[in-house]
Formats: structure tokens, sequence, C-alpha cells
């Protein structure tokens, strides 16, 4: 604002003018529009990045202008992102913008965005039935119920609806994994719902039918051409088990679909870091497959001989409502790495967009990391596939992350941003649709265990921001210049008395950017922030 404004020359001179500018702030906060984010990291190629935010600058983010608004309390561990949607009218209660916040205690919860007032809430468990308990793993304690990021449509019921995947058990021991479809507006089921996960699959591997004790949905669903998927990872490594995708009509909950990974093998789950799988806009799907059975010996396609993909790079067809596996990428030591617990599937995928090589090419591309440490981009017309001597593959960059990848990547402008266990945050820039190996630059601190799934707010290609939250008690939130990372433009640590501390970390969470709003889960809620009112009036 100080371009329009000098308080040195303009009759509203000292804090008149500042109020005045800060009114006017105010005023285009309450009138900008707002945006959607109906799926885990933005959109379905998984960026990260919201391109819409005209609020939040790289000027008024920091700990004079910028801080925590307020704390929403819900009853368990937020581990799925929370989703937005602005102008839902809620009946009796007229438009509000909505935050969707999930449990592991099995709830649903609208909250109004702006005031953390609840509009509507919703137990997903039959009578009779509590969530599961841990499953004797470690990995969602103490409870487990509602994981995955859910994912809406605005185009189907009367309002829209949210898709949710429930875990829960019932007094004989007897678990359950339901899809429900929860209209926006009241939280209402819709469809018939909710549907009880069943599925079977031929082969004569690990759990020809689907076993839901066996399994959690980790990794967030993915709404694409009408059809829901589910995508399902074991707890811990408790056999047996498989990696599964599952997919319903979102407009009937009809099962569409379903696919195993390593049908005549075992394991090969989908973990990701509660990354959902990506999707490109022909309709294939991209995810990384964990350890698990890979078959070495080829056909004369190149496709492993019992179509077993554990510890894969993974494209699956869509195609006339089926699921295949239509291309692949195996790294040449896959079966060591898959010995030694070094797999892809601890990170998640991104679908880049086109771009064009030296030569005026055009390439579509995707990228993954995993627990090796190694950047792998595959060309998603050709990934590569498998070849015991060398990696066949677009392009690799040998340990180009300082630590293993137990999250996801960002995308904006040119730039790819990884957030490794024990490493700083990395941007790397593009030139020639190639990823330039040496980091253009770092943040200076370092992330803790499972490290850090950056999100960007930017307005088109100005005043992008870096966000990313730490696992820590307390957690913390940052925001990083995207086009410098050493510049730290703002921590919840910096502002004083611990005026911006909002709870505990919860190790996958992803933060949320929606109209001049940052959100983030914690073990006991969600944290929100965003300008603050008073900070001009300060001396």
């Amino acid at each position: 604002m100080q371009r329009f404004f000098n308080t040195k020359t303009h009759p509203l001179r000292g804090l008149s003018a500042v109020l005045f500018v800060l009114g006017c702030a105010f005023a285009m906060v309450a009138s900008a529009p707002a945006q959607n984010i109906l799926t885990w990291h933005d959109n379905n190629a998984r960026t990260g990045a919201d391109l819409r935010e005209k609020i939040l600058t790289p000027k008024n983010v920091n700990p004079k202008t910028f801080g925590k608004l307020f704390e929403i309390h819900v009853d368990g561990k937020v581990d799925a992102e929370p989703l937005y949607v602005a102008s839902v009218e809620i009946p009796h209660r007229g438009k509000h913008n909505v935050l969707y916040v999930e449990t592991e205690n099995d709830s649903a919860y609208a909250f109004d965005a702006d005031t953390g007032r609840l509009l509507w809430r919703r137990r997903l468990l039959p009578a009779g039935e509590t969530p599961s308990g841990n499953r004797g793993c470690g990995q969602i304690v103490p409870i487990i119920g509602i994981t995955a990021t859910p994912v809406i449509s605005l185009h189907t019921g009367p309002h829209g609806t949210i898709y949710i995947v429930a875990m829960s058990k019932n007094a004989r021991g007897r678990y359950f994994q339901r899809l429900y479809a929860l209209d926006i507006a009241s939280g209402q089921d819709e469809f018939g719902g909710p549907v009880t996960v069943q599925a079977v699959y031929p082969g004569d591997g690990a759990e020809t039918v689907f076993q839901p004790k066996q399994h959690e949905e980790r990794a967030g669903l993915l709404l694409l051409h009408g059809v829901v998927y589910t995508s399902w990872s074991s707890h811990c490594d408790i056999n047996p088990y498989n990696g599964w995708v599952i997919g319903y009509n979102a407009r009937t909950l009809r099962q569409t679909a379903v696919l195993k990974l390593a049908p005549n093998g075992s394991e090969a789950s989908i973990w990701q870091s509660g990354a959902g799988p990506a999707a490109s806009p022909q309709g294939n799907i991209y995810l990384l497959a964990a350890n698990g059975t890979f078959d070495t010996k080829l056909n004369r396609q190149g496709f492993p001989a019992h179509s077993d993909f554990g510890n894969a790079f993974l494209k699956i067809s869509t195609r006339n409502g089926r699921l295949a596996v239509a291309d692949y990428f195996a790294m040449h030591n896959v079966t060591e790495e898959n010995r030694t617990d070094q797999d892809l599937g601890s990170g998640g995928a991104l679908v880049l967009p086109a771009m064009r090589n030296a030569a005026g090419k055009l390439l579509r591309l995707a990228v993954g990391a995993g627990k090796d440490q190694n950047i792998y981009l595959v060309n998603r017309e050709n990934m590569g596939k498998f070849n015991p001597h060398a990696n066949l593959i677009y392009q690799e960059i040998h340990h180009g992350l300082g630590g293993r990848e137990f999250a996801a990547p960002a995308y904006f402008d040119g730039r790819l941003y990884y957030g490794a266990v024990g490493d700083s945050i990395r941007e790397f820039r593009f030139k020639n649709a190639r990823l330039i190996a040496k980091p253009a630059s770092k943040t200076a601190m370092r992330f803790v265990y499972p490290g850090a799934t950056p999100s960007i707010s930017a307005n088109g290609n100005r005043d992008a921001i870096v966000w990313a939250a730490e696992n820590g008690y307390p957690a913390v939130l940052y925001a990083f210049d995207a086009h410098n990372l050493a510049h730290e433009l703002y921590s919840s640590n910096q502002a004083p008395r611990g005026r911006d501390h909002f709870g505990n970390g919860n190790k996958f969470i992803t933060p949320l950017i929606a109209h001049g709003k940052v959100y983030v889960g914690t073990t006991r809620g969600v944290g929100v922030f965003g300008l603050l009112r008073h900070a001009a009036a300060r001396p």
C-alpha cells in the first residue's frame, strides 16, 4: 500500500494514515474473491500451488502484521488436510466460507473459515462401533478413524458433496472401512451412503479378498472424471496385505473398478505420506508404490511377468472405466531397495505442466522421490520401465535430497520444492525441461522427521510464498520467499510470549492457504493464521 500513500505528504498523517490504509486492506480482504480448495495439495496434479491468493504477500507476511488469529478445537488428531469452499449456503444460517476438518475420532466438521464457528458436525460411526485402535503399529496412534484427506465435488448433490473414508470396529472385533458422501451444506448422507469398502481381485498372492482390518486409507482421495478413487496402505508391514486402488462412482457410490498392485505377490501398498495419487489431464493416475514384490522377469512388452509392481513409479490408465497399469518405472536395483526398505512409496508423485526442451519438443513429465534420496523425473509418454543394468529414465538427480523423502514436493513457475527428513527445503529450477541438479536456494533451517510438504500461495506468478509446517512440540508454521528460500518471511516462533503457538505437530500435515488465511492441522485441532487487525496500532 505504500505506493498509494505517503504519510509525510498525504493529509492523513502518522498513525491515522496507517489505520486508514489498514482499513482499506481489510476491505480488500472482505471483498476479494475466495478460492476453493477441494482436494489434497490444491489440485489433481498435486502441485500444492494456489495461484489465486491476492491478500497474502511477501510484504505483509511478517511477525508484525501476520500471525495466529484463533484455534479451532476438535475431538481428535487432524491427520487429513483441511479443505475450503467459499460461500456455502448453510441451512438456516446463511452463506459462509467453510473449512472442512476431519479427525481420527471419526468426526467430520464444517466451520466458518473466518471465525471458527461450528456450522455442523457428523460422527461417522454406526451404532455400536468405535474408531479402530492402532492395530499394533505406531504409525497412527492412539486410534484410527479418518486419516486420508477427503475430496469435494461441487457438481454432485444439491449443494456439493464431500467424500470421506472412515475406519471403525464393532464390539465383536470386526473392522470396517466405509466411504461416505456428505452434503457440504448440511453434513447429511447422500446417494444412499455410506458404502462398505469390499473388493476381490484374481491372483494367487496375498489377500485376494480385501481385508479392512489390514488397511488404512492414508493417501488422499482422488476425484477424476466422476470417479472417487481410494488407495490403500497397511499398518506398518503387518502381513498379509497388498496395495489396492478402488474406484466408486461419485453420483451413485457404486464400485466401478479395482486394481491390485501385486496380485501374485505381496505388499506394494500406497502410503505416499498422505499425498493423494496425482492425475494428468489425459486421465491417467500416477503414484509411488511402496516396497513389495516386483517381478524382475519381464514379458515381451517389458512389464513384470506376474503383474507385481512393488517399489515402482506407476502410470495407471482409467480408460473405459477400468484400472490398469499402462506404464511404469522401477530402478535397476529395485530388489535390493525392497530388501533394505529404501522404497519409493514414502513420497508422493507430482504431475508437472508440459515443458519444451532445448529443441522445442513438448514434454509431459512427472516427478517423485522416496527413501533413497534420489529425484526421479519420468516422461509420462515413456516412463522407462525396468532394466537390471541401468535406470532408463528421463532424468535422475542422484542424492538430490539431503535426507529420505517422507513428504511430497510443490511446483511453481518453473521451480520444484522438496523438504526431506533432516534437510532444508530445497528449491530446484527447470531449464529446457530438465531439472538443474544444484538447488537454487535452501532454507536456513532443517526440518525434523518427516520433513515437510511445502505449499505455495501466489497471485498468478507474483507474490509467491512457500509455506511449511514443522512437526514439533509445539508445531511451527514457516513462510519463505519462493524466489529465495534463504529469506524467511515468518515463523510462528518469532512472535513474543508464544503469541502464535497453535498446538503440537502432526507429522504429515500440509498447510492450506485460502482467502488470506493459512490453516494448519494439529493433534487437537487447526491453527488459523492471517493478517493481524491491530498490528498497525502498536508503537
